[in-house]
């Protein structure tokens, strides 16, 4: 099992010199999912050797033009190499009527279809299922509707011992059983403790985006425990009532979430322009949550 999460952009509003606006690639259980896509994703993409025919799946966290300015730009380009497979966006229900003008202007002649998969905001909801991830979206609290995702891969199967099948030589029925959480009973009587008979299978990695949000605590109990958070960090905290009434959070109240939704790791993004070295965010964020951890345009966190 194995998470990979590369940062396209991490920079809030505008974009700077050395960072794009929000987008980000993640790769678990060799499915592409693409989170948000600002200006310059699809350079962001290529300069980081992604496939492009790999993404499926695009989620939109919602609709302000930091986080969706990057998106014609990358339907086009897919049409023009030739793509064939349907692409599905998931996001506000409103994306469809702002979209689909361009699309019949820009796109007419598309090889593929834009399907629109419409998020609701008022709970948890999973939105994306196969037979080995599950995507959630979640209610965050921003100036426009909103949500966060949690990617989880799903569990595996545990494995049977070889030497436990040459032992009681276990037929495949025998076999199909112990894997579901049943006991062996040998031809004795003998009860044989499923435990002893498989070898269990990693533990499945989880993942939440959390961007853009004001401090919500109801997000806690959503993302409790994820192997890895990334949490808008806009300001430092002593521009707190700047980030109240912009519905964005400093980097303290995102690792006061991270702490006590006891996460295993916290990564701070989404920084305002005016931070030219973000470094401080980092500092204050760490006083609360030491596994914190600044994020770059460019960079790969992987988890296995």
């Amino acid at each position: 099992m194995a998470l990979s999460l590369t940062i396209l952009g991490s920079n809030s509003a505008l974009p700077t010199s050395d960072r794009y606006p929000t987008a980000q690639i993640l790769r678990v259980s060799e499915r592409f999912f693409l989170i948000d896509c600002g200006e310059g994703t699809q350079m962001q993409l290529r300069r980081n050797k992604v496939n492009f025919s790999k993404i499926n799946h695009i989620f939109l966290s919602h609709l302000h033009g930091d986080h969706i300015f990057g998106l014609i730009g990358l339907i086009s380009t897919f049409g023009l190499l030739g793509r064939y497979k349907p692409l599905t966006i998931h996001a506000h229900p409103d994306l469809k009527g702002l979209l689909q003008p361009h699309l019949d202007y820009f796109c007419s002649d598309l090889p593929y279809h834009v399907i629109f998969s419409d998020l609701t905001y008022d709970e948890p909801r999973v939105i994306y299922e196969d037979k080995k991830v599950i995507v959630k979206s979640f209610p965050l609290s921003h100036r426009v509707p909103t949500c966060g995702f949690l990617f989880e891969e799903k569990p595996k199967e545990p494995n049977i011992r070889k030497e436990a099948i040459e032992k009681y030589n276990l037929s495949v029925p025998e076999i199909v059983a112990i894997k579901n959480g049943q006991d062996f009973i040998g031809e004795d009587g003998e009860v044989v403790n499923q435990n002893e008979l498989v070898q269990l299978p990693p533990k499945p990695l989880s993942y939440a985006f959390c961007s853009d949000t004001r401090y919500y605590r109801r997000v806690i109990p959503v993302i409790k425990g994820v192997d890895l958070l990334y949490h808008e960090s806009t300001f430092l905290h002593e521009l707190k009532d700047l980030a109240k009434r912009t519905s964005h959070s400093t980097a303290k109240q995102a690792a006061t979430i991270a702490r006590d939704a006891e996460v295993k790791h916290l990564l701070l993004g989404h920084f305002s322009s005016r931070y030219k070295d973000v470094s401080p965010l980092a500092e204050e964020a760490k006083e609360i949550f030491a596994k914190t951890t600044l994020v770059k345009d460019n960079q790969t966190f992987e988890l296995k």
